[in-house]
């Protein structure tokens, strides 16, 4: 399986002439999934070649305006696009107040349902899965209740080595059985540990998206091993006592996390107007962890899983 992030918005509260407020396009499997939806989303999606009657869900971080004012807009250009399926919506409360209004003023009569479903910002929690897929909340440190989302992929079932196969002779009832993770018995009454005739085909890839935030020791500990980390850095890291009067992170802030998760790879985004030249920021996260990127608009990130074959 592979994950791939597209920038559709990495900029504060106040837009700028090249950055939009927040929102990416998560592809998992060629099923893709908003996070936030900041104002324009609908244009950024176009401009990326996302067909939005492709979006699974949307998953919304917290109810400031550059993370929602776009959503609104796009429910009813869904519903002109013909869409006939439910849309399910996670967000914390009041969402369902705020969809409810919007439902009853403006689009009275969608050809399909949006569906909201509380997020609890406050737990660590499964949220959404299907056949393959995890998707967990990460409480965040912000003014308002907010969750950061983690995409992480399903462990793959085990398969059975060939070479096993052949050195201890298994039947088709003892390769059910090692994939089922059981130890097996050999002919002469030995243990066979599973461990030597089983392997996981690759290794599950994890993307997390960590939105406004203050720093936070304990969401490092939640994202650990994550492959690739969106992780908010609103501020250089100079201003740090601002950011955390505002609940947000500086660059120093966002690369920290980084570093104690175990990251693979960092970006950096959800930017200050009051910074130009973003270089230096980036610059900033990478000497405390070097594998970092700025969260650059129209940009794709990709994460690919690691393939175990054995024969």
């Amino acid at each position: 399986m592979s994950i791939a992030v597209t920038i559709l918005g990495a900029s504060s509260a106040k837009p700028t002439a090249d950055r939009h407020p927040s929102a990416q396009a998560v592809n998992v499997n060629e099923q893709y999934y908003l996070m936030d939806a900041g104002e324009g989303v609908q244009q950024r999606l176009v401009r990326a070649g996302i067909n939005p009657l492709k979006l699974r869900a949307v998953f919304i971080s917290h109810l400031h305006g550059d993370h929602v004012y776009g959503l609104l807009p796009l429910l009813s250009t869904l519903g002109l696009y013909g869409k006939r399926t439910p849309l399910p919506i996670y967000a914390p409360r009041p969402f369902g107040e705020i969809l409810e209004a919007h439902m009853r003023f403006f689009d009275t009569a969608l050809p399909y349902e949006p569906q909201w479903h509380e997020v609890d910002t406050t737990a660590h929690r499964i949220v959404f899965e299907n056949d393959t897929l995890e998707v967990w909340s990460l409480p965040l440190r912000h003014r308002v209740p907010t969750a950061g989302y983690l995409f992480r992929e399903k462990e793959p079932a085990l398969n059975v080595s060939k070479y096993a196969i052949e050195r201890y002779g298994l039947t088709v009832a003892q390769i059910v059985a090692a994939k089922r993770g059981e130890d097996l018995t050999a002919a002469d009454g030995e243990t066979i540990p599973n461990s030597l005739v089983t392997y996981r085909p690759y290794r599950p890839v994890a993307y997390a998206y960590c939105s406004d935030t203050n720093y936070s020791a304990r969401l490092a500990r939640m994202v650990e091993g994550v492959d690739l980390l969106y992780h908010e850095a609103t501020y250089a890291a100079a201003e740090r006592r601002t950011a955390r009067e505002r609940g947000h992170s500086t660059t120093a802030d966002a690369a920290t996390v980084a570093l104690k998760a175990g990251a693979g790879r960092l970006l950096i985004g959800h930017f200050s107007t009051r910074y130009k030249d973003l270089e230096s920021l980036v610059q900033e996260s990478r000497a405390i962890f070097p594998a970092t990127d700025i969260a650059r608009e129209g940009e794709t990130f990709t994460v690919t899983e690691q393939r175990h074959d054995k024969i």
